[in-house]
């Protein structure tokens, strides 16, 4: 999971397992979760819960992608995991982590985009030979309002050939964010039946000062009853890319 993606600012999604346990008020409308609950798998959710893990067919997926891309001499972006946190504290997500570490090792062709909330357990969970970053890992933490900035501090002390910042759902402003060392900012509103407003001055604003900072910022969509509704900001469609560091292998 998955080839094809309607997360707008990856190619692929890849999930190392199903199910996490909520941290903060951007976990209360997890997509996630509603999504296992449709496909018969709500009890990998909650602390005590087994998380879903996947076989041999599924884990080859990245192989072939990475063939693709190679082909096509492009690297391919690649979200893991849109369905768990792959920093949770839990043994089925600690041992499926370390199977992912070898399998981006042997995927140079795709850009690994790690995301999580639980910015304070990336430095001590990353791989023995993450010294300055490895090339094809981006590191991205998601701050949903000011209160969660904090993530980013713990982000940025760690070597990285991409920081990147989730800001979605956006619940709030993000003024006291420091951008100070981050290299892209994503931002978009809730979706979903339940879904809560975001203000778009807030969006005006996180971008104004990404573009004085040197930030990319890749708006993804306005709060809506689905995904994708709203994909403009201000009559125009704004989604820029960071430029991975060089790190040396």
């Amino acid at each position: 999971m998955s080839a094809k993606t309607i997360i707008a600012w990856t190619d692929h999604t890849f999930n190392i397992a199903w199910g996490c346990q909520k941290v903060s008020p951007g976990c209360k409308n997890c997509y996630a979760d509603t999504l296992s609950k449709r496909y018969g798998a709500s009890s990998v959710w909650g602390p005590g819960q087994p998380r879903r893990t996947f076989g041999a067919k599924h884990w080859a997926d990245p192989l072939k992608w990475n063939a693709e891309a190679n082909r096509e001499g492009r690297q391919h972006r690649v979200f893991s995991s849109s369905m768990c946190d792959i920093f949770e504290d839990h043994p089925d997500i600690t041992a499926e982590r370390a199977k992912l570490w070898d399998l981006i090792e042997r995927t140079p062709c795709l850009d690994w985009q790690l995301l999580t909330k639980r910015a304070d357990r990336i430095a001590t969970n990353l791989p023995p030979t993450w010294g300055d970053g490895w090339p094809n890992v981006w590191l991205g933490v998601s701050i949903e309002n000011n209160e969660y900035v904090s993530r980013a501090d713990d982000l940025r002390r760690i070597p990285a050939a991409v920081h990147f910042v989730s800001y979605e759902p956006a619940l709030g402003p993000l003024d006291e964010l420091d951008l100070t060392g981050l290299d892209w900012l994503i931002c978009g509103g809730e979706s979903g039946p339940k879904y809560r407003p975001m203000d778009l001055q807030w969006v005006r604003d996180i971008r104004a000062r990404c573009e004085d900072a040197g930030v990319s910022f890749f708006f993804k969509q306005s709060a809506a009853p689905r995904t994708e509704m709203g994909i403009q900001l201000d009559g125009a469609i704004v989604r820029a890319y960071p430029t991975p560091r060089l790190i040396a292998i």
